[in-house]
């Protein structure tokens, strides 16, 4: 069993930056696939971002992020990071993490094992 806590939600203007982090328990992180996703009110859950376990290992972004986002891990602060420069209105949402054990499936929900509650962001025009 995981827990994920998310934090660093917030308001910005549009064009600014903000950094979010989750922070894992009850598990050896450093075995975890990690993945971000946000979501809306009345919008599906949207992939954002996701980081292999392994040294080396591949990153990937939705389409809509690419560019302006980026996600990073700390294995001895058992956290991940998602840096969001260049914010819109349009990146107003509920932002999740995610820990999967497996190396498949990771830009759907339905690859991950455990979430996180949330943290909000939401950027103004």
């Amino acid at each position: 069993q995981v827990q994920l806590v998310e934090s660093g939600g917030g308001l910005v203007q549009t064009g600014g930056s903000l950094r979010i982090s989750c922070a894992a328990s009850g598990g050896t992180f450093g075995r975890y696939v990690m993945g971000w996703f946000r979501q809306s009110p009345g919008k599906e859950r949207e992939f954002v971002a996701a980081i292999s376990w392994r040294s080396g290992g591949s990153i990937f972004y939705g389409d809509s992020v690419k560019g302006r986002f980026t996600i990073s891990r700390d294995n001895a602060k058992s956290t991940v990071y998602l840096q969001m420069n260049s914010l819109k209105p349009e990146d107003t949402a509920a932002y999740f993490c995610a820990a999967s054990i497996k190396s498949y499936g990771l830009t759907s929900r339905y690859g991950y094992d455990y979430w996180g509650q949330g943290t909000q962001v939401t950027v103004s025009s």
